[in-house]
């Protein structure tokens, strides 16, 4: 497959994560930071994510299979979840964890242990969504290409605002371009 066609698939891969809220702007601006001085500053930043996510699971697993749950102990790591998938703006895990920190709250164990559940899953879409694009990026990389760059964006029309993601895609011959793709 040629540069063009794996950058346009990266871009069709970037807008349908970005189309069901699997990531927001943060990650964008993470993407931004990256330079020359530190190719792999994104990679390194999702793979530590990962990790962190997958021990910080473990431990709200293991929090919730108690006879009798903490819900202090169990809100304080879904607050550290929380903070965690700001990193790669991690949007519904995010929100995941949010719902769990209110049902902590409440003391309800039903609920805490849905949203448990949920939390698997949205960490499972963020995390097989990242692992897509950068293997995406790693195979752009590998043909010759440079990745298309991308920011997150609102314009106000009439009907209301719009976000949009606007990609700046280089061609081989040093050249580029820019779509813009509404995201709703």
């Amino acid at each position: 497959m040629d540069v063009s066609q794996l950058q346009k698939q990266f871009l069709d891969v970037v807008v349908s994560i970005y189309r069901q809220n699997v990531l927001d702007d943060q990650y964008a601006q993470l993407r931004q930071l990256e330079d020359e001085s530190n190719p792999d500053f994104v990679l390194e930043v999702v793979m530590l994510f990962f990790e962190d996510s997958e021990r910080i699971i473990d431990c709200l697993t293991t929090a919730m299979q108690q006879q009798i749950v903490d819900f202090k102990q169990v809100d304080a790591i879904a607050h550290q979840f929380k903070g965690s998938t700001s990193s790669v703006g991690a949007q519904r895990v995010k929100n995941a964890c949010l719902c769990m920190r209110t049902l902590c709250e409440q003391e309800n164990l039903d609920g805490c242990l849905q949203c448990l559940q949920l939390i698997k899953h949205e960490y499972f879409l963020v995390k097989n969504g990242l692992e897509t694009i950068v293997k995406m990026e790693q195979q752009i990389m590998a043909a010759g290409g440079t990745i298309p760059a991308f920011s997150v964006g609102t314009d106000a029309s009439p009907e209301g605002s719009r976000r949009f993601l606007e990609f700046w895609v280089k061609n081989a011959n040093g050249s580029g371009h820019k779509e813009l793709v509404y995201l709703n």
